[in-house]
């Protein structure tokens, strides 16, 4: 095994939320006359970071409602929708698989630092995690100067991250390490195939990729 830690993303990876996330933004719009997201495909295509880039293609008018306006709104709206999402397919297996194994294994994720904290815990996984990375706001605007933070304080460490963006990508990128992607998260497969890292079908299948 050439890597030292596992570094999870979250939403979309370990946490099976891209329909709560759909069902949250799609009241937003109706609620303002907007037209809504037909289902995951156009979702899949039209998601990115940083997530006020996104709302901007969803049509949302910052002039008239700045972004710091939206971003509670989705909040609320998110918390009651995801409350019926589970974990992704293999994610406990993964999980366990990684701690049997003794490597490390740290949660980075652009959400607020004590939602996350709270999801993990409602989900009974915070025992997986050496560390819990998330940011200070619920703006959701980037992740990489955590990781870029958690690589100086862990300069022999040697990890991969396992996501499900382009975002994670461009994070293993500003840290140097390796990167893992993983079908049917917050992003189409021909957008992660763009990235240049492996992409894989599910968390069992990035399992496997680790291990060889």
């Amino acid at each position: 095994m050439i890597y030292t830690h596992i570094i999870w993303d979250f939403n979309g990876t370990l946490f099976d939320d891209v329909a709560a996330g759909i069902e949250a933004v799609n009241d937003m719009l109706a609620r303002r006359g907007y037209k809504t997201l037909s289902g995951k495909e156009e979702y899949r295509e039209v998601f990115r970071f940083p997530i006020i880039d996104y709302y901007r293609a969803l049509g949302f008018d910052f002039e008239r409602e700045p972004y710091e306006v939206l971003a509670p709104e989705w909040v609320e709206l998110y918390n009651r929708a995801s409350e019926s999402s589970t974990l992704s397919a293999g994610a406990l297996e993964a999980l366990d698989i990684f701690r049997e194994w003794g490597i490390p294994q740290v949660l980075l994720s652009a959400t607020e630092r004590q939602m996350l904290v709270g999801q993990i815990r409602g989900l009974g996984i915070e025992e997986y995690f050496c560390e819990v990375l998330g940011l200070g706001n619920i703006h959701a605007y980037s992740k990489k100067d955590l990781a870029v933070l958690w690589k100086q304080r862990n300069p022999q460490s040697v990890p991969i991250i396992i996501g499900d963006t382009e975002h994670d990508a461009e994070v293993a990128r500003a840290i140097g390490c390796d990167c893992v992607l993983v079908r049917g998260g917050h992003q189409s497969e021909k957008t992660l195939l763009r990235c240049g890292f492996t992409v894989c079908d599910d968390l069992r299948a990035a399992v496997r990729y680790i291990e060889k």
